[in-house]
């Protein structure tokens, strides 16, 4: 009965969507990341993005006014790392602020001492546990561009890192993936990608992804649906982990 009940709701309020056609179309354009995806599969995040927007709250931060067309590209973004898991893993929070550009909040910081510091520093983004999920909307509206950096994707990964706590770099697995062979293929890169940058070495991988493990699962995250082909083959074994995980195989499109 709950099911019945859920399936009828969802049908529900995607028939009584007000996007047109044209929205779609403008957002799509904005977004060649999706150009992968087969037809079936793009009907499939549209469904996804328009049960996001009627569940979360898209928030202008500032005198910004968020546009139909921001909301379709940041919602489709969003949607894309949940495309065969589903709306259940965006649980638990509501709330999208979307800032015009990056923004500078302020952090308390605790050093080797023990002296806690109140620190500023420029974002473009940010994810709080149970909390919101704060965005550049200059950055969303960029995240189209296949060049390795997704803002959305990154802080939505981070979201569903949370699904089981603090992020920490594992997010909740399947019951057919192995914790040991997540952690293991996990903190071989992570280990590679440290001693790399230490050395001076050169790396496809963006250098933050290496300033803690939920940094790392976000970034290669980020890869993983960007440029796969440089994830499989400098980490094979992550990316094989997050295939596994995001129930999709980029390259195969």
């Amino acid at each position: 009965m709950l099911r019945f009940f859920r399936q009828w709701r969802e049908q529900r309020i995607i028939r009584r969507a007000c996007y047109t056609e044209a929205d779609w179309q403008q957002a799509f354009t904005r977004l060649p990341l999706l150009n992968r995806l087969n037809s079936a599969e793009k009907a499939h995040l549209r469904r996804l993005a328009i049960l996001f927007l009627h569940d979360k709250s898209l928030e202008g931060a500032g005198d910004l006014v968020v546009s139909s067309e921001l909301k379709l590209v940041i919602a489709l973004q969003a949607c894309l790392p949940i495309l065969n898991l589903g709306m259940d893993w965006y649980d638990g929070w509501v709330s999208v602020v979307i800032h015009r550009a990056g923004f500078t909040p302020m952090h308390s910081e605790v050093d080797e001492y023990g002296i806690v510091h109140r620190v500023k520093a420029p974002l473009s983004g940010e994810s709080w546990e149970r909390g919101p999920v704060v965005l550049s909307a200059d950055a969303a509206l960029e995240g189209g561009a296949i060049d390795g950096h997704n803002l959305v994707i990154h802080e939505f990964a981070h979201k569903l890192d949370m699904q089981n706590g603090v992020a920490n770099g594992m997010p909740p697995l399947h019951r057919e993936m192995s914790a040991a062979q997540w952690s293991e293929a996990f903190s071989a890169a992570y280990a590679d990608l440290r001693q790399r940058i230490a050395h001076g070495k050169s790396t496809p991988i963006d250098h933050y992804a290496a300033t803690a493990p939920a940094e790392f699962f976000a970034v290669l995250s980020e890869v993983f649906f960007e440029r796969p082909g440089v994830l499989r083959d400098i980490y094979p074994a992550v990316y094989r982990q997050l295939q596994l995980f995001y129930r999709q195989n980029p390259l195969d499109a």
